[in-house]
């Protein structure tokens, strides 16, 4: 059974005169005639009956009047749907953030805006250490990243956008001997105890700490692990050690926590937006678009 047919048997169903359904369709009288003949052989059964001067619907005819109604009108919705993705105006877009992302203004006004201009995209946000959402995107299991990334050129096969660049702060208890500076160089460090992120765990502060703290002649001694930035700030309430970590976390500031920005010049990690080079998605081009529209 086609789509037209049904198109044709609604037409007659509503007119009840074949003259006046065919020019409604703008197709000949006998053709019409004919298809609907085709559908009622299909379907075996009568839909109308027949007389030289009037056209009824059968018991049957009325039943399918309705569901036929049902499923023109599904069918026109299916296709306005697809437009839709294929314009990028719905649909799922799957967005990977480092803990420190979504705390930046900016970002939040980015997503509010993408979600404002894009109503029916559902966003499905994740968050994701960065060489975790490196390893997403080659997978094709996210669209879209925003990493704490230090390098100028991404991975192979990825776009990198640089949209901000912050500073790394020591964070250190109230009561600690450093608490009260303004700024300090991450040599006078070298004797603190550290709270960070599991190594190997794709957050790329870990390695960039090590980098930094080897420019200047130590090795930082790592006494605990955390894979949350929150459980960080934490274990520094609670003595356990010294954290590094970007400016932006000091909102997660947990009682009587201090951030004391590193005055170091490499003492920073990049804010970067990423995805595939190769991406061909409306989504993901509208969301781009939104971004050039941020000046961020």
């Amino acid at each position: 059974m086609e789509l037209r047919h049904l198109r044709y048997f609604v037409a007659v169903a509503e007119e009840l005169h074949f003259t006046r359904a065919a020019a409604r369709l703008h197709i000949g009288q006998p053709p019409l005639s004919q298809q609907i003949q085709v559908l009622e052989a299909e379907l075996g059964v009568a839909l109308f009956l027949r007389t030289k001067r009037s056209v009824q619907l059968t018991e049957a005819g009325q039943h399918l009047l309705v569901r036929a109604r049902e499923i023109l009108g599904n069918s026109a919705g299916i296709a306005g749907e697809l437009q839709q993705i294929a314009r990028g105006g719905s649909g799922e877009l799957r967005i990977g953030f480092t803990s420190s992302g979504i705390l930046i203004d900016g970002i939040r006004q980015l997503l509010r805006s993408y979600h404002e201009a894009y109503p029916r995209v559902t966003l499905r946000l994740h968050e994701m250490y960065t060489h975790t959402q490196f390893a997403a995107l080659e997978r094709g299991d996210l669209d879209i990243g925003f990493v704490r990334f230090n390098e100028s050129l991404a991975p192979p096969g990825l776009n990198l956008k640089l949209l901000r660049r912050d500073r790394l702060c020591l964070v250190v208890p109230g009561n600690h001997p450093l608490a009260g500076r303004h700024s300090l160089r991450i040599v006078e460090c070298r004797h603190e105890a550290f709270v960070s992120y599991p190594g190997g765990s794709g957050a790329s502060l870990v390695d960039y700490l090590s980098r930094l703290c080897a420019r200047t002649g130590f090795v930082p001694n790592i006494v605990q692990e955390a894979r949350e930035a929150l459980t960080q700030v934490g274990l520094v309430a609670s003595g356990i050690g010294v954290a590094v970590l970007v400016e932006p976390l000091a909102r997660l500031s947990l009682g009587d926590i201090r951030f004391i920005p590193l005055e170091d010049e490499e003492a920073y990690m990049d804010m970067s937006l990423v995805w595939r080079s190769a991406e061909s998605s409306p989504r993901v081009e509208g969301f781009l678009h939104v971004l050039a529209g941020q000046g961020i």
